[in-house]
């Protein structure tokens, strides 16, 4: 790449893009409104970004439809399940709130996009309220709402992210197990983990 052409500054990414215009701006507004609710009921799936001292870190989040709960119009509630416990996203929080949420929707292109600020909270009745059969999150992630707004679906048409002829099979892919043993040190049954991971899987989802 050229030294040259790259962009390092505001002024040269306007000069490129131009100014943003009509609904890319105001489809912005600093509360849930109705409709974004009803997005966040419908996702299954959101993607939580935080930054910390140790850089950068998004975290898939995924649970039925409306597993996110809207507290009200300022505030969205999300269960820290199960997980494999490096809770990266969490050490962010605790060092930086800023956070950023990415909604997903199956079949729908458009995203929705939440920025605001979190904290963690461990409240026993406040778990209660994300009991799975009778199985509690860790915590819950309060998010406090700075900026709301849908995303249009260019990337997800793009992507045709939604389109079953799309889909791969795994087994195109190396294995988890493959994965963990190739890159890692220390010496790993790459053949162990990979029996019946799934099943352990689907056995500590909560």
């Amino acid at each position: 790449m050229s030294v040259s052409h790259r962009i390092t500054d505001v002024a040269g990414l306007e000069a490129l893009y131009g100014m943003p215009a009509g609904a890319s701006v105001e489809k912005e507004v600093d509360y849930l409104h109705p409709h974004y609710q009803a997005m966040i009921a419908a996702s299954p799936f959101v993607v939580l970004a935080t930054s910390g001292p140790g850089g950068v870190d998004t975290s898939p989040r995924g649970d039925a439809p409306g597993f996110v709960i809207v507290e009200n119009e300022k505030t969205v509630l999300i269960p820290d399940r199960r997980g494999n416990n490096r809770i990266d996203s969490l050490r962010n929080i605790v060092a930086n709130p800023y956070v950023a949420l990415l909604f997903l929707i199956p079949g729908i292109g458009e995203t929705l996009r939440v920025n605001g600020r979190a904290e963690i909270d461990t409240d026993p009745v406040l778990l209660a309220r994300f009991s799975v059969d009778g199985k509690l999150p860790r915590s819950v992630v309060v998010v406090s709402v700075d900026t709301v707004f849908f995303q249009c679906s260019r990337a997800i048409f793009r992507s045709r992210l939604w389109d079953p002829t799309q889909h791969i099979e795994r087994a195109s892919l190396p294995s988890l197990g493959k994965m963990v043993a190739d890159v890692s040190t220390s010496q790993f049954d790459a053949e162990a983990y990979d029996r019946g991971l799934y099943e352990r899987l689907k056995s500590t989802l909560y």
